[in-house]
């Protein structure tokens, strides 16, 4: 088994997001924090299309939970090819951090329209006199 953050579940993430977060983290080598399945390997393990992983890693990388960097290898013929992606699991206080500056964000900018349309409102009302 493996510990899964307690915040993960605050965080605003979809059950897919999750399901694939928490893959990631049993493929985690808990030295470098780092994994490589494939989009296949994941898609196969937890009933998802490979176009519908990408989507997820995506999300999870865009609220930095992860992080990926392309790979390649060398084929038996002397060939570099793309490989696998390599991810990091990056520290959960990352992800809590970025998840709080977002909904701070999205509280000022309803602060922001709400002075706006109170503004547009006493203008509308001062032209009508």
């Amino acid at each position: 088994f493996f510990p899964v953050p307690n915040c993960i579940f605050n965080l605003g993430l979809s059950g897919e997001e999750i399901a694939v977060y928490i893959y990631l983290m049993f493929c985690e080598n808990r030295n470098t924090n780092k994994c490589y399945p494939s989009f296949r390997t994941i898609g196969n393990t937890l009933k998802m299309s490979r176009g519908t992983v990408k989507k997820y890693v995506d999300l999870l990388c865009g609220k930095d939970l992860i992080s990926t960097e392309p790979t390649q290898i060398v084929t038996s013929s002397g060939r570099k090819q793309n490989g696998n992606l390599e991810y990091t699991i990056l520290p959960i206080q990352v992800a809590v951090d970025s998840y709080n500056k977002r909904q701070t964000d999205i509280l000022e900018l309803e602060r922001e329209k709400a002075l706006l349309k109170q503004r547009l409102e006493q203008f509308e009302a001062s032209r009508s006199y």
